[in-house]
């Protein structure tokens, strides 16, 4: 018993320790951003003198709306999706509902405030890293990246393993995201990309170097009818609010044109989904497995072009390839990942993130290449900064400046800038994999309780789990026939 309680221990101590040395790090290198400080000007009167003044007061410390006004409604969407929408969508397993929602939770509460931090570090210029409510969202946004390989992973690691993923994964993130962001400055609204892809591939890479037979002959993986049901409940939460995840960093008429674009191509996906799910079955039935998870891909197809001008109908067009790819995916291509190449992915973030990411990828280098200003007018500029001309005294730039406030670009064209797009996508794909197989390698041979047998797919051996009256003196068979008892004794 104590052996077993020493093991559980050293998440408890990660944790800890994990937390004292992110309030030392947020209390050394990070601020307030301005608009979160009171103004410079405030003057407090102290007892009675006459001549202190009072400027700037409550409610005059700053014209116009703040950022909280502009972005936390939509934050608060994409927060929603991260601790409720991810954290339930993965309640399909029957016996591993505590910790699909509660180890949702946890990783994501680690993975905010990691991210704010390495992010701030690699964006920032020598000074504190600040803090607002933009700082908040990406910190979201790097979040729903872990948790996507959270979902390959499920019921196959220990959360002490997953803990550790999570601060590995987050560090490749955060410079694969400044590689495509700052350097090759590309153009990925919706994190289709950089968050969608690059966890989707990073951890099937981690879940290639974990496979063990164990996992395949479990007889624990799968639903029951109401856990289905719960895992719809995330399904409707990420379908409402996907529109926000792929608008919230846009800005005016882009923001209205990805909120259409994501809500359009959701509607189609949805639409698709059940008529493909419904062909594919010898007896024309849905899938519930494809209806919680290919529904959503019309978020993830769209999210890199959402803001650009692909028409309502090219919308639509994305949104029904992605249903169809994804339904496909689970169909044929799951199983064959997991008996030939021995990647066993146990949400199928395959087909909801990864080759939908892929296509929101391809979408977007095609978008890229067709803006031009008949389309866009000069918010072209706006839209894909690189392609401002890089020569500010050239008559060109200056009849840009005459109607938008920008600064020397680099002079790209649309070709240009559609295969910087391309080549973004190779990049993640590569700093996933190759990340991935790191992290895995680690992971596996560190011993981090990875768990085994019986305990795969298994809440018991983590949390305490009321007695289900149904199994009273039904022992727990493993696939092999062998009893919990059995097992434990071995």
């Amino acid at each position: 018993m104590a052996s077993v309680w020493l093991q559980k221990a050293k998440l408890a101590v990660l944790l800890l320790i994990l937390e004292v040395v992110f309030i030392v790090l947020f209390a050394l290198t990070t601020d307030y951003e301005d608009s979160a400080k009171p103004p410079a000007s405030l003057h407090v009167k102290q007892g009675n003198d006459s001549q202190a003044t009072h400027v700037g007061g409550h409610g005059d410390s700053h014209s116009g709306p703040g950022p909280v006004a502009t972005y936390y409604p939509m934050f608060q969407d994409v927060h929603v999706m991260i601790f409720v929408g991810f954290g339930f969508l993965m309640t399909f397993l029957r016996r591993y509902g505590f910790s699909s929602v509660g180890l949702n939770m946890l990783v994501a509460a680690v993975a905010i405030q990691w991210a704010m931090l390495v992010a701030g570090y690699l964006h920032g210029h020598g000074g504190k890293v600040h803090v607002g409510v933009t700082t908040l969202l990406t910190a979201d946004f790097a979040a729903a990246s872990v948790l996507i390989t959270m979902g390959a992973l499920l019921g196959k690691t220990s959360p002490l393993q997953l803990v550790v993923i999570c601060l590995l994964e987050i560090v490749f993130f955060a410079v694969n995201e400044w590689v495509g962001l700052s350097v090759l400055q590309v153009a990925d609204v919706g994190g289709s990309m950089f968050v969608h892809a690059f966890g989707a591939y990073f951890g099937l890479a981690v879940s290639r170097v974990l496979y063990k037979e164990d996992v395949t002959k479990s007889k624990i993986e799968g639903s029951v009818y109401h856990s289905d049901i719960f895992a719809m409940i995330g399904t409707i939460f990420l379908w409402l609010f996907w529109p926000s995840f792929n608008s919230a960093l846009a800005v005016e008429d882009a923001q209205h044109r990805a909120v259409i674009n994501t809500y359009l191509a959701l509607a189609a996906c949805c639409v698709v989904t059940f008529a493909v799910s419904s062909l594919t079955d010898q007896h024309g039935k849905f899938d519930m497995v494809h209806v919680q998870n290919a529904t959503l891909a019309g978020g993830v197809a769209v999210g890199t072009s959402a803001d650009m001008m692909i028409g309502t109908h090219g919308a639509l067009i994305i949104g029904s390839v992605a249903g169809a790819l994804s339904v496909i995916g689970y169909k044929y291509i799951t199983p064959f990942l997991s008996s030939k190449l021995k990647i066993h992915d146990t949400c199928g973030v395959h087909n909801l993130h990864g080759m939908p990411a892929i296509l929101a990828a391809i979408a977007g280098c095609i978008a890229s290449l067709l803006a031009d200003t008949d389309s866009y007018g000069y918010t072209l500029y706006r839209q894909f900064p690189p392609r401002v001309p890089s020569n500010e005294s050239s008559l060109e730039f200056q009849m840009i400046k005459q109607h938008m406030d920008v600064e020397p670009g680099l002079g790209r064209t649309g070709s240009q800038q559609a295969a910087f797009q391309i080549a973004a996508l190779g990049i993640t794909l590569l700093v996933a994999i190759v990340g991935g197989l790191l992290v895995g390698v680690i992971v596996r041979f560190v011993p981090l309780n990875q768990p085994r047998g019986l305990y795969l797919f298994e809440d018991k051996d983590n949390w305490e789990v009321p007695e289900d009256p149904s199994e009273v003196g039904a022992p727990l068979l493993h696939a092999k026939g062998e009893t919990e008892t059995a097992l434990l004794k071995a």
